[in-house]
């Protein structure tokens, strides 16, 4: 039987391209200064993201039928952990090495694992939970010196609570991943990433209490900027999804931490320390490895499936 994704090349292409556009969001945020609100950061990322997510939708005709949904409830929970994530994560891009934030992001997939396992009883076998051992201890070791610095105050103690919500931040964005796995089964992916969108930035609205800080021009512009990144990076990725399968693809995604770490150096003046980049091996190994095996599991499945058709 032939597959279905007749161009992994271009798959590809779409995906490194995603990562650029990431990173561009990121840097953008950075940027911006470290003392907005992560609500509001939040709110720029999603609503400016709109307008490219609905133009490409439009293009495609798909803008009018993106809006209808028969779950509105497993939107809303995936938007309720989706913006508590982001939150969170733009907390600790806002207050560490840009190398460092995206480190840490990489327990997310480690994470997921975790959450497939227990809330939707998916089998997970001695390899795959000794990757993600793997990964925790790699991610522990990226923390480590962050952690350390709580009782120093100041900005070393921003750090130690940057590296903390950026932790949180995958804890909840795993969580977020098992809601869209349940999506996935009855919403169409741009039915999923528009409803995402509309409710990170309705519901980021609710900060404004907090403490929004109001703005000069070019805090505004870069914001602005990271929000148009942020929504082309998720078309992208989306797109990239009908050109090759995820275990094709997915490995690309630890393309971030080399382009991110020449970025912070030019742009930050961030230097990698040994712990990090230590650590991102392994955490980086632990993701290849869990990825090949889903693909060797998946191989296998399909393989049953053909000699029962036989």
């Amino acid at each position: 039987m032939r597959s279905v994704f007749e161009n992994p090349m271009r798959g590809i292409a779409f995906k490194v391209a995603s990562v650029i556009f990431f990173l561009a969001m990121q840097t953008f945020i950075k940027l911006a200064g470290s003392d907005i609100q992560p609500g509001q950061v939040t709110f720029y990322r999603s609503f400016f993201a709109l307008f490219p997510i609905m133009a490409f939708l439009a293009y495609r005709g798909q803008l009018k039928s993106s809006f209808y949904t028969e779950n509105p409830i497993g939107h809303l929970k995936r938007g309720t952990l989706g913006i508590i994530s982001m939150g969170l994560g733009f907390y600790g891009l806002l207050h560490l090495p840009l190398p460092e934030a995206i480190a840490l992001g990489y327990a997310l997939p480690l994470v997921a694992v975790i959450f497939a396992a227990v809330f939707l009883g998916e089998t997970v076998r001695i390899y795959r939970w000794s990757a993600v051992f793997v990964g925790l201890i790699g991610v522990a070791i990226v923390s480590w010196p962050k952690l350390t610095l709580f009782r120093e105050g100041g900005v070393e103690a921003e750090q130690a609570i940057g590296a903390v919500t950026v932790l949180l931040a995958s804890v909840l964005g795993g969580m977020a991943m098992i809601q869209v796995r349940r999506l996935v089964e009855e919403e169409k992916t741009s039915t999923i990433v528009l409803y995402f969108s509309l409710t990170a930035s309705t519901f980021s609205l609710f900060t404004v209490p907090f403490g929004w800080d109001f703005l000069d021009l070019a805090p505004q512009l870069f914001l602005i900027a990271a929000g148009f990144c942020g929504g082309i990076a998720q078309i992208l990725l989306t797109e990239s999804y009908r050109h090759a399968e995820v275990s094709t693809i997915a490995p690309f995604e630890y393309t971030s931490i080399v382009l991110g770490s020449i970025l912070a150096y030019f742009v930050f003046d961030d230097t990698p320390t040994t712990t990090m980049v230590v650590g991102t091996a392994i955490i980086v190994a632990a993701g290849v490895f869990i990825i090949y095996r889903e693909h060797r599991l998946g191989a296998e499945r399909v393989a049953a499936r053909n000699a029962e058709l036989r």
